[in-house]
């Protein structure tokens, strides 16, 4: 069985490095970056199935993130978090493209919950496409 590929985006480093290890934990492949500009940099490099991404921060914020990894990447699937007890740049986040947003302070069981059907979401995305191109 593959073990799902998780890109953890926030800016807060003390929160990603906890996250990372629970969902390490998980048995997920988890890589943390601190702002969007690494993690494009490094959707480049490696292939992900999931993305989580923090929408506020530094530089290039969230939603600017969001449309670059859909563009160059559109069957990875975001998960979006969201604080400061705002909804709107998640549901923002969903209507680029997100799969779905978890609120911050996130509950890891709530992320985990998000993050597995995230990723059932692109294997069966995936799967559709690879039967539509045998079926040409």
């Amino acid at each position: 069985m593959k073990i799902p590929r998780i890109l953890l985006v926030d800016d807060e480093v003390a929160f990603a490095n906890n996250v990372l290890k629970l969902l390490s934990k998980r048995g997920y492949d988890v890589i943390a970056v601190n702002d969007g500009e690494s993690a494009i940099r490094t959707l480049g490099e490696k292939e992900f199935d999931v993305v989580i991404l923090d929408m506020k921060m530094p530089g290039m914020d969230g939603i600017a993130t969001l449309k670059e990894i859909k563009e160059k990447e559109p069957l990875v699937e975001v998960v979006i978090l969201t604080g400061h007890g705002t909804v709107e740049s998640g549901i923002e986040g969903m209507q680029l493209g997100a799969f779905d947003f978890v609120m911050k302070p996130a509950n890891i069981a709530d992320l985990h919950e998000k993050v597995c059907q995230a990723y059932q979401r692109k294997l069966i995305e995936e799967e559709r496409i690879k039967q539509q191109e045998s079926g040409r």
